[in-house]
């Protein structure tokens, strides 16, 4: 009987050891397709590799405080009327050598703390190495707090 106990403690303790883990697993969203590897200088070079696509998004921004309104961001090359051409355009080069999708939605699965982040909400448009992106932002809870934040500064710091 003792025995039986000591199994089924130790089985327990194991399964509770792998939670953090699976919970990890799930707190940032896997990209949902391969991501073409950056481009000559990170966001800026146009480079071979995708026939000299350029990628184009109109960013627009609302309840963010200094950074709403509705910019254009261009990159490989850099332009647009974007706060952080440079920077913005180095964020989503560095997401996309790290295989990461910035524009994937948040998985239905996945495990979010409930905080509210604001009512900052963002919508970017466009193309992206050399796919359709419509993708919507928001900072409802935590899995998307942390979407917004991988983004900045495409997307404004909301200081929260």
């Amino acid at each position: 009987m003792l025995r039986r106990i000591a199994l089924a403690l130790t089985a327990s303790a194991a399964l509770l050891g792998a939670l953090p883990l699976a919970a990890q697993a799930h707190s940032q969203p896997a990209p949902s397709g391969p991501v073409p590897p950056p481009i000559g200088v990170p966001g800026l070079g146009a480079g071979p590799g995708l026939g000299g696509a350029q990628d184009r998004l109109t960013v627009t921004v609302r309840d963010a405080g200094a950074g709403d309104g509705t910019y254009e961001l261009r990159c490989r090359p850099g332009g647009g009327d974007h706060r952080d051409v440079v920077g913005a355009c180095a964020r989503l080069a560095e997401l996309a050598a790290e295989g990461r999708d910035p524009f994937a939605p948040v998985p239905r699965d996945a495990m979010c703390t409930m905080q509210y982040g604001g009512d900052a909400t963002a919508r970017v448009e466009g193309s992206w190495r050399g796919r359709a992106v419509d993708a919507s932002f928001a900072r409802t809870d935590g899995c998307r707090i942390a979407k917004w934040d991988q983004l900045v500064p495409v997307l404004p710091s909301t200081g929260s």
